[in-house]
């Protein structure tokens, strides 16, 4: 449904006193302006920030009576509201009604509207609209419930995947969350400053690199995740795009431990298992682990898998009698380990 939202605010303000028309029209930037401050109006008219206040205050009052006379846009926007779960993140709230070009608009209307409520930004949620304000408590819950399985997974999710018992448990409030729609418990999550959606649609928390990257390191460490194998720095540095440089990308990916050199030039996570340090290390960490004597062959396998070198590079470090040793077997040990 598309309204002319202009024509409607000018036809509420029409009858008010000139001063206080532009006030209001001022202060809400009804004319696709930005929103004028109290300090700034005030200096225009030569008022105080609270007589501005107050000329503002006494205008909207006397428009509240008339706005009733625009019942289909309020029917529009609580219908908007039923759908998103009665919840509704700002800026993504005057996008969706009225555009670009229209926010200020909306905004001024929903002030006008007694079904609508505001909460302004505070330390853990954004601003956000609604038409059911005691029901906020129920939708910190939800978020909290999301939260706690984000940390429990430690992976961004994306919510079409997820059921209401992965989310929320066995034990569902009274009013039925199993019930709940996927686009009313995204509504609730976009209000939450802790939990935030990248833009491949993934929810997690904020801190994480895959919703907030940090630099050229967290954006190759998605890079890393999303191509899911070891990558020289330049096919990195060419994926990140032109924020990235070959010279910069290289530097952090030798700086930052989630990294690991596996051949001339390529890197894995560290987290898919491979170890760090060069094929000595690597051979010293395989019989580590092992605990026991190991073949050549066994040895070439498992080193092959952590490092992109020649089977000679192997065997040459292995030879080092400095730190391994050969058993009557013909295995190989650590050197300082018992035969």
């Amino acid at each position: 449904m598309q309204f002319n939202y202009s024509k409607i605010c000018s036809e509420l303000l029409k009858d008010l006193p000139k001063r206080a028309k532009e006030i209001v029209w001022r202060r809400f930037g009804l004319g696709g302006d930005e929103k004028e401050t109290l300090q700034e109006v005030g200096d225009s008219y030569d008022l105080t920030r609270e007589r501005v206040r107050q000329i503002q205050d006494d205008a909207i009052l006397k428009l509240k009576s008339k706005v009733k006379e625009y019942g289909p846009i309020s029917e529009y926007f609580i219908d908007h509201f039923r759908f998103a779960g009665n919840f509704k993140r700002e800026d993504i709230l005057l996008k969706s009604l009225g555009g670009e070009k229209f926010k200020n608009q909306v905004f001024f209307l929903l002030t006008m509207k007694d079904p609508f409520f505001r909460f302004s930004e505070n330390e853990n949620f954004n601003s956000f609209w609604t038409i059911e304000p005691k029901s906020f408590n129920f939708v910190q819950k939800t978020i909290s419930s999301f939260q706690n399985l984000l940390e429990k997974r430690k992976q961004p999710l994306i919510l079409q995947n997820l059921s209401s018992q992965q989310i929320f448990g066995k034990s569902l409030e009274k009013k039925p969350i199993n019930t709940l729609s996927l686009e009313a418990l995204r509504s609730f999550l976009e209000i939450s400053k802790a939990v935030q959606q990248n833009q491949e649609g993934y929810f997690g928390l904020r801190d994480w690199p895959e919703i907030n990257p940090k630099g050229i390191k967290d954006k190759a460490y998605l890079v890393f995740r999303k191509e899911n194998k070891p990558l020289h720095f330049a096919k990195v540095a060419k994926i990140i795009g032109n924020s990235c440089n070959l010279q910069s990308c290289h530097n952090e990916l030798i700086k930052d431990s989630r990294f690991v050199l596996v051949g001339r030039g390529t890197y894995a996570l560290k987290e898919w298992g491979f170890f760090p340090g060069v094929v000595k290390d690597v051979i010293s960490e395989i019989l580590r682990i092992s605990k026991k004597p190991l073949l050549k062959k066994d040895i070439l396998d498992k080193v092959l898998s952590q490092r992109l070198v020649k089977k000679s590079t192997v065997l040459l470090n292995l030879n080092d009698k400095k730190f391994f040793a050969k058993t009557n077997e013909g295995k190989y040990t650590l050197a300082n380990r018992e035969i």
